[in-house]
């Protein structure tokens, strides 16, 4: 009994020591974090300051340009590239301060900070990004096929409609994440996750009926192959950006997308066909809805929303693939002039 409880205290007693360095350690690591939130603050704010500077300065250079002479309009154009690389710093600066949250991540999330401020967790969250949309593009191509081939009730359709607006909604705000620490997806593909919730949403509160019977096999054969080339493009574009960070040609926070962009075109120029296939099917969905939204027995106003939708996702994708293959095309034909 004895023997037990000197056990004990001397258990308690290396407790206590362990406990009076936990203290002193948690007691250092709140000072560095108020050292590290006023460092932010001050590099937050004089980020700030030069970027307002640079911007009048890169007006004022602008005036100055017509009456330059040679001399002065070669050092005009060689602080003005200096001024857009500095921009260019800005931006990974602020890839590891804090900042204010979108309109969209402060109505999902409210006044959070979502920056993360190492770049371990920063490749660990992008990882999870790529990770979540390939299991959930092979997941819903399985839920596609399976309610086009075998389950034909109105219950799984929901299911499925659910889990495309619970897919794109999660999209979204994942992406607004990255964005919000480095990451430099932007234009049409950002939006174009939106259009897509937007779309998934009309389709989950449209009722069954003769409409929706007229349209559902078009529908769920659209989203099997929209999974196939997702699946496909997910990677081409994982093994592509892969080798262009390793040259250092492309940013660590890149992601692979839906659509077709520049870094794309090494290797990816045969998925070319099958993008703008599903875009033309996409204009195909459109056109059949427009004309089911005119049959006398319509009475559902999600058709001819639904149609409108498709048609913007067309216009959309196919616009903005056309211009990237456009400006790559132009690229190179400068290229092999300048040879």
């Amino acid at each position: 009994m004895r023997d037990q409880l000197e056990r004990c205290l001397g258990e308690w007693r290396e407790l206590e020591e362990e406990f009076r360095q936990l203290q002193e350690t948690h007691k250092v690591y709140r000072q560095k974090l108020e050292e590290v939130t006023s460092l932010q603050t001050a590099c937050s704010s004089s980020i700030h300051r030069q970027k307002k500077t640079l911007r009048d300065l890169k007006h004022s250079l602008q005036r100055c340009k017509p009456r330059a002479s040679p001399e002065e309009f070669a050092l005009i154009q060689e602080i003005s590239s200096q001024i857009k690389e500095r921009q260019n710093a800005f931006f990974d600066m602020e890839a590891y301060l804090p900042k204010k949250n979108g309109l969209y991540l402060n109505l999902v999330l409210g006044n959070v900070n979502v920056t993360l401020l190492s770049n371990q967790a920063k490749f660990a969250y992008k990882d999870e990004y790529e990770k979540f949309k390939l299991y959930l593009t092979i997941i819903l191509l399985l839920g596609a096929v399976a309610c086009r081939c075998f389950l034909h009730y109105r219950v799984t359709d929901e299911v499925f409609n659910f889990l495309l607006v619970w897919y794109y909604c999660t999209l979204t705000i994942r992406e607004s994440i990255l964005i919000s620490n480095g990451s430099r997806i932007k234009g049409w593909w950002v939006s174009h996750h939106y259009v897509s919730t937007f779309l998934s949403g009309v389709m989950l509160t449209w009722p069954d009926g003769l409409m929706y019977q007229m349209f559902r096999s078009q529908f769920l054969a659209f989203s099997i192959f929209q999974s196939c080339v997702q699946f496909l493009q997910y990677y081409y574009q994982r093994g592509c950006l892969y080798r262009l960070r390793a040259l250092g040609e492309r940013n660590h926070l890149d992601l692979t997308v839906e659509g077709f962009q520049s870094w794309m075109w090494r290797g990816l120029t045969f998925l070319l066909p099958f993008l703008f296939f599903g875009h033309f099917w996409q204009l195909y969905n459109a056109i059949t809805l427009f004309r089911l939204s005119r049959h006398k027995e319509c009475k559902e106003w999600q058709v001819f929303v639904l149609a409108f939708t498709f048609l913007l996702l067309f216009l959309g994708n196919f616009l903005t693939t056309l211009k990237v293959v456009h400006t790559k095309l132009q690229k190179n034909k400068d290229k092999v002039k300048k040879l």
